[in-house]
């Protein structure tokens, strides 16, 4: 393989994330071979203002990859529009994308197995994007596949197609039928409990989510992610400085990250085995006090933004 996709790095205002994750990156076995664009949005806050220029600072002087193209915003866009706006650019040019944002740690072989990933499934119609991340989930004994398929999506590492991506649709038409038809609620939460709450935060306008809009698509289209049996990536934005992860101290579900760096080899063809999606999905798997708290939860957003 020698067309290797491009890889697009969202950055904002965590210059010790930023460091990291390029440390982490540039170990990729194919990260020579590979373009890497860089997309910096501008502060939004006075407060913001030294750290976007520290991190500017950092990914002007980035090495390591076979070439680097940096955008720098003149004003703030907002993550999800950046990173909307971002990926499609890029995609449309390339019709491929490796997208990370400045919280994700990758394991030396996480670019081998998307680009193996983007090119083995590319034209099985049934899969919307590559993950490269995975929740710490007990894996049955019989299973011997580096992969396997579930309905939710994942941001943290992640690949996708041109002809995917062009078919979102950002204004997720239709979307109150999640809440009023039950058979159609099921079926959103294919891939977790939590999605109808997210979902609906987003178009009351308390979050302001592009990930839950493309798993919209994704649901729509009745199609499937593509996991690793065990994580190649880390998220270590759960202290404070992200948008939506919070101060957790650290991630919940943090993953076996495989850092022997090595080579995933893919199976030709995949089918959905649901065992391995039921363990999966149990991690998202809410109780009626997990429901009534992210329902309060959500009012007491709605009440403070109205």
């Amino acid at each position: 393989m020698t067309d290797f996709a491009p890889i697009i790095l969202f950055v904002y205002n965590r210059p010790k994330h930023t460091e990291m994750v390029l440390n982490a990156l540039k170990k990729n076995t194919l990260a020579k071979d590979s373009i890497l664009y860089v997309f910096s949005d501008a502060a939004k806050k006075e407060k913001d203002f030294e750290n976007v220029n520290r991190v500017r600072e950092i990914i002007n002087k980035i090495d390591g990859f076979k070439e680097v193209v940096v955008t720098e915003a003149e004003t703030n866009i907002g993550c999800a529009d950046s990173i909307i706006s971002g990926i499609t650019k890029v995609i449309n040019e390339h019709g491929k994308a490796i997208i990370i944002e400045d919280d994700i740690l990758t394991a030396p072989n996480f670019l081998e197995f998307m680009n193996e990933a983007l090119e083995k499934y590319e034209n099985d119609e049934r899969i919307f994007s590559i993950s490269g991340y995975n929740v710490p989930m007990q894996i049955p004994e019989n299973w011997n596949s580096p992969v396997f398929l579930t309905y939710r999506y994942s941001s943290w590492g992640w690949g996708t197609w041109k002809d995917r991506w062009n078919e979102a649709d950002w204004d997720v038409l239709g979307w109150q039928e999640i809440f009023t038809d039950k058979t159609k609620n099921k079926l959103f939460r294919r891939g977790g409990d939590d999605l109808p709450y997210i979902l609906r935060a987003q178009m009351n306008g308390t979050m302001n989510s592009w990930a839950i809009r493309w798993y919209y698509n994704n649901y729509s289209k009745n199609r499937f992610t593509v996991f690793p049996t065990y994580s190649l990536v880390e998220n270590i934005g759960f202290d404070g400085s992200g948008i939506h992860c919070g101060n957790a101290g650290k991630a919940p579900n943090k993953p076996i990250i495989a850092q022997n760096g090595e080579k995933v080899v893919l199976p030709d063809t995949l089918e959905f085995d649901e065992e391995m999606n039921k363990l999966f999905i149990a991690r998202y798997r809410y109780t009626f006090k997990d429901k009534l708290r992210r329902f309060l939860k959500e009012l007491l957003r709605y009440k403070i933004n109205k």
